[in-house]
This record gives C-alpha cells, sequence and structure tokens, in this order.
C-alpha cells in the first residue's frame, strides 16, 4: 500500500523531500503540495509529482481525504499550526526542526499528541540516522570506552548569509547537537554557559563569531561545542567522546586521498546536505515505514521540546555569560515518563 503525503513548504529541504519520496524512497507518493508561494508550489509539483494538487494554504492541505501522512517544511514560526492541525485531523506529520521556535509551542504539541494517545509526530533530527553517529552510540552502549566523562565537538560552516544572526548559532545550528548527544548518551541537560573566544575578522559586524558552548547532563557529563559558522574551509562536524577507559571519534565522511603536486589531500565538503544526504534518505523512508506499520521510531515531540528548552536556556547565556540552568516539565508516559 503506499502512504499518500502532502508536503507544506517547497523551499530547498521540501523540494528535496519531495524529490526523494518520488524518486529515492520506496511506498510513498506526494499527492499535494503547497507554499506561501503558490507559484513556487506548482514549479515543484510538477517538476517531481505533476498528478499532486496544489491546494490554497497548510491548513487545506492537511484536510483533504487523500492525505494520509504530512511533511512540514515551511518557515519555522509555522510549524506549531501545521502539526497542531495534523494532530487534529489525526494525521501523521513529520515536522523538520524546529517542532516550534517557543518552547510554550512545542509543551502544546507534546500535550496535544498526548491526549491522543498515540504517537503522530516525527521530529527532522537526522543526525541520529547517521551511520556515524549509530555507529559511536553502539560503540558507547557496549561499554567500549567504560562511562562517558565528557564530549568535544565542532559545528562548522565555510560561511553564512546576511540574515545569520548570533542566537542562530545556538536555535539553527547548536540544535542538531542538543538533539544527537540527549540520543547517543540517554542523559539530559541541566546547565548551559556559552563563551565567546576572540571574534573572527570573517564575520559579519552584526555577529559574534565563533562562540563555545558549555553543557552539563544529570549524570555529570561535561560537552563542548565549537560553533563556527564563518570558518571558510568547508562544512567540518567533529565530535569525540572521552570515557574511563579510552576516547571514540565521528568517523570523516568517506573521501579520496589526493597524491598531487608534492602533497597529499584529501576534500572537506561545503555543503551540509551532501554531507548528511544518506541520513536523510533513511530517516525519511523510516517515517514512512512507521506511519504503515503504525509506529513511529524517529525523534518525538518529546525530543524536540527538549532541544528547544535546552536552546532557550544556551540563548540566554549568550545574553547574561552566566551558567543557565535547564529545566523541562515532567515527560508524559507517552514518551517513556
Amino acid at each position: 500500500m503506499t502512504l499518500k503525503i502532502g508536503v507544506i513548504g517547497t523551499g530547498a529541504i521540501g523540494e528535496d523531500h519531495i524529490r526523494r519520496c518520488m524518486q529515492a524512497l520506496s511506498g510513498a507518493e506526494i499527492v499535494a503540495v503547497t507554499d506561501v508561494n503558490l507559484d513556487r508550489a506548482r514549479e515543484v509539483a510538477e517538476k517531481y509529482a505533476p498528478r499532486a494538487k496544489v491546494p490554497a494554504d497548510g491548513e487545506a492541505l492537511i484536510a483533504l481525504p487523500e492525505v494520509e501522512a504530512v511533511i512540514v517544511t515551511s518557515w519555522g514560526g509555522t510549524h506549531a499550526r501545521y502539526v497542531l492541525e495534523a494532530i487534529r485531523h489525526r494525521k501523521y506529520v513529520f515536522c523538520e526542526k524546529p517542532l516550534a521556535t517557543t518552547a510554550e509551542d512545542c509543551l502544546k504539541i507534546v500535550e496535544a499528541e498526548a491526549a491522543h494517545g498515540k504517537r503522530l509526530v516525527q521530529v527532522g533530527f537526522m543526525r541520529p540516522y547517521d551511520s556515524g553517529y549509530r555507529a559511536l552510540k553502539a560503540l558507547i552502549d557496549k561499554g567500549e570506552i567504560g562511562e562517558v566523562l565528557m564530549i568535544h565537538a565542532a559545528h562548522r560552516n565555510q560561511r553564512v548569509g546576511a540574515n545569520y544572526k548570533t542566537d542562530m548559532g545556538i536555535t539553527d545550528t547548536l540544535v542538531h547537537e542538543l538533539d544527537v548527544f540527549r540520543w547517543m548518551l540517554g542523559d539530559d541537560y541541566v546547565s548551559a554557559q556559552v563563551i565567546f573566544p576572540r571574534r573572527s575578522g570573517k564575520a559579519m559586524e552584526h555577529m559574534r563569531d565563533p562562540q563555545i558552548v558549555l553543557l552539563e547532563t544529570k549524570k555529570g557529563i561535561r560537552i563542548d561545542v565549537e560553533i563556527f559558522v564563518n570558518c571558510q574551509y568547508g562544512y567540518d562536524i567533529k565530535c569525540a567522546v572521552v570515557g574511563e577507559l579510552g576516547e571514540a571519534s565521528l568517523p570523516m565522511p568517506p573521501a579520496v586521498e589526493l597524491r598531487k603536486s608534492a602533497a597529499l589531500s584529501t576534500e572537506i565538503m561545503t555543503d551540509w546536505k551532501e554531507r548528511f544526504i544518506a541520513a536523510y534518505d533513511v530517516e525519511v523512508q523510516d517515517f514512512i515505514n512507521g506511519v504503515r506499520a503504525g509506529a513511529l521510531n524517529g525523534a518525538t515531540s518529546w525530543d524536540g521540546y527538549c532541544a528547544s528548552v535546552a536552546a532557550d536556556a544556551c540563548v540566554r547565556a549568550q545574553e547574561t555569560g552566566q551558567i543557565e540552568k535547564i529545566e523541562m516539565t515532567p515527560r508524559p508516559a507517552l514518551y517513556g515518563g
């Protein structure tokens, strides 16, 4: 049975999900597409799903009887509205990060889903689907390095656009680490601090870059994450987990080793979509399979809420320079609370 999906938002990631559902994955068909720019929606639909309907807005798409599941890839401020509407219609929904732009709205989604009594929402955190992170977690779970004590990580972008602001280093960039480390460690955060090293001359005048985020978990694990979004040389993700018995590091993506002109080199990626393209494929296929089986496996609404609460604390820490507490409401039973 083919799962009939409607997609809200046809920007870069929305178009890419439509392409992968129609051309790369199995068991799904895009039957409706919409965007705030309807001409753009029609253009993308014609390119990948010419038989898809193009309703006037997200609410109209969700209400279509033929739409069995929804993918939300519109701008972040609309996510809560569409996810809540999908829950109201008892339809499964895959929502790209963030689940919502405030922890309060994330909690509304958690409460609505808990009231329904069944998981309907998967949040688009793709790093747990990356083969490198999965191998790292498996090694930690087997106890190969003993109890985890520390994590040293870095999230570097070659450069960012003029609309990128200092707080987006947390809400758009660090948020991936905030999610994947909770998943990898099976632990929650209790505090955050942000410090700013010497400012890069390559950063735009309105932003501070790089920055270092210091996190502490309930188990006492200390995590430091360097966020450097104008590093110039490429897109580079690093993670080293230090345990009592040794250290385990995230493997680098495969790259050809080149010997030329008296030099030895390997290429470094510059595009985040290229770095995690396989993870996106596995993630969306897992959503399709989960809906068809009636049980989702990916990141939950609770995970989206936890990432939002931690991000809010990090943004406060940017402003105060102090250690900020990270406190969450009790976890509902639906999510294992």
